[in-house]
């Protein structure tokens, strides 16, 4: 007879891209998503859940460098046909809605989401398929008030979740000028004004030479090989390095020199004229350089926006996995999208809006030691005698009646050490003990774990020697004690 075979037992492994999220962090990403919230609420958006699946269609073929969104999103097909996908972002779920419900809708229509996307891409060092966004769109006005204003948000929302001013900088171009800019170079439509569009995009990495040199015959990359460029001449390079190059000493002589790089471009003029606008509303509602800035170096997208496009960048220096100082980068962008909720209606639909990456947001406050303790865990009544587990529980329900948080050690009460060893391990404030004899007496024992800790690290020194951290008090005054003592914490 065949020896049966065992199934094997699963692996208690978290899947590749994907990661587990616990205790402090969740506290920690909730606490921050109630401040962007608070926020977003402020300047008048209205929160808006939308499903976590969408139809593969819906999402349509916006998504970046894909034909097919299939490639970029984890979909399924239903046995109707229909093909479903987990949402790639807030932004494609707002288009559908927006479409389906507009006739009930207000215009302008504003509103903010937040909740986690998942995308089907290669995972890597601090790049997971599934994480956070928190969006804050308006959809149905074309006036660049509204931009403006998404960036005055986005400066809000940073220095509210503890980026102070001079550690961000929330930059602003507008896609028309890069448009324009095309236009001037005789690159209207086709191969070359793609390659160029991607070329551009190297900017950040390999400055206004490498994108130069890519423009004309190619270049050497750092690795030795060589890399064929997208063959424009001279005259025709020259209006997009210049476009690149044409920030100045402040927003008036950047977009002087815009002009140049444009020429007569109606487009290009356009977006500077939008710029301009742009500038004097950040002026007047009291918003300076320092915080927000005028820099034609974003691009952001190929295909994707319209108008104007911004990025929130954290300026400060992190060490990288080898010790090198880099700064922190990039943790929100958006723009205007004019024809996103065009796929559903055959109209033109103008909207624009940003979306912060929570988690980046979180790993540059936590690089910075600027992240507060998520609180501490639970106060716990400890257990003397088992067979009175009715009289410990109705002590923790008085502390949850009183708006604290409590619970019942429920594990074997036998060793009272590792009680205190759990309370440790759950990060108490406070530890309750009641034995027959307090219960006979009508006290109980209130044990200041914070206040022991501190003294056990210190035991030698002699401040610590009149300080108890526990103390005996009378039943009734059990709550004020605790109190007392939660204050003395912190």
């Amino acid at each position: 007879m065949a020896k049966v075979k065992k199934t094997p037992r699963p692996k208690a492994q978290t899947p590749k891209g994907f990661r587990d999220y616990a205790g402090a962090e969740v506290a920690q990403r909730d606490a921050m998503l109630g401040q962007i919230a608070e926020v977003y609420h402020r300047y008048g958006f209205e929160v808006l859940e939308t499903s976590a699946v969408e139809t593969v269609e819906a999402l349509g073929k916006f998504l970046p460098d894909v034909e097919r969104p299939n490639a970029g999103v984890f979909a399924w097909q239903e046995e109707e046909g229909d093909w479903l996908a987990l949402r790639y972002d807030l932004t494609a779920p707002l288009a559908r809605y927006y479409a389906q419900f507009r006739n009930e809708l207000p215009s302008p229509f504003r509103r903010y989401a937040m909740g986690p996307v998942w995308r089907n891409e290669k995972p890597g060092p601090g790049r997971f398929r599934q994480f956070y966004q928190c969006d804050a769109d308006t959809v149905g006005s074309a006036n660049v008030a509204a931009d403006a204003e998404i960036c005055s948000l986005l400066a809000d929302t940073l220095e509210t979740v503890g980026i102070p001013r001079g550690d961000y900088l929330v930059r602003v171009n507008n896609r028309k000028i890069l448009n324009g800019v095309l236009e001037t170079a005789g690159l209207i439509e086709g191969e070359d004004r793609d390659a160029v569009l991607r070329t551009i995009d190297k900017f950040d990495k390999i400055g206004a030479a490498g994108v130069q040199e890519l423009l004309g015959k190619g270049r050497l990359d750092a690795s030795g090989a060589y890399i064929d460029g997208v063959g424009l001449s001279a005259d025709q390079a020259a209006p997009v390095v210049a476009f690149l190059t044409s920030k100045g000493a402040d927003g008036g002589a950047t977009l002087r020199n815009l002009r140049e790089a444009i020429g007569a471009s109606a487009i290009g003029l356009e977006g500077i004229a939008e710029l301009e606008t742009m500038a004097d509303l950040f002026t007047a509602s009291g918003y300076g350089p320092e915080q927000i800035e005028i820099d034609p170096s974003v691009v952001r997208g190929l295909g994707y926006y319209t108008g104007p496009v911004f990025e929130a960048e954290l300026t400060f220096e992190i060490l990288d996995e080898k010790g090198r100082k880099r700064q922190f980068g990039s943790v929100s962008g958006g723009g205007r999208y004019d024809d996103l909720v065009k796929r559903f209606t055959g109209q033109s639909v103008p909207a624009t809006g940003v979306s912060i990456g929570v988690d980046r947001l979180l790993a540059a406050l936590r690089a910075k030691g600027r992240l507060s303790s998520a609180g501490r865990g639970p106060i716990v009544v400890t257990v003397m005698d088992r067979d009175k587990m009715s009289a410990y529980q109705a002590l923790a329900a008085e502390l949850r009646g009183a708006g604290l948080r409590a619970e019942v050690y429920l594990g074997n009460p036998k060793n009272f050490g590792n009680q205190l060893k759990y309370a440790d391990q759950r990060d108490a404030p406070i530890a309750i003990i009641e034995g027959q004899d307090e219960r006979e007496r009508g006290v109980v024992q209130v044990k200041d774990l914070v206040l022991g800790a501190q003294i056990a690290k210190n035991a030698t020194l002699d401040e610590w020697k009149d300080r108890p951290s526990q103390y005996e008090v009378a039943r009734g005054d059990m709550l004020a004690k605790i109190r007392e003592i939660l204050a003395g914490q912190g």
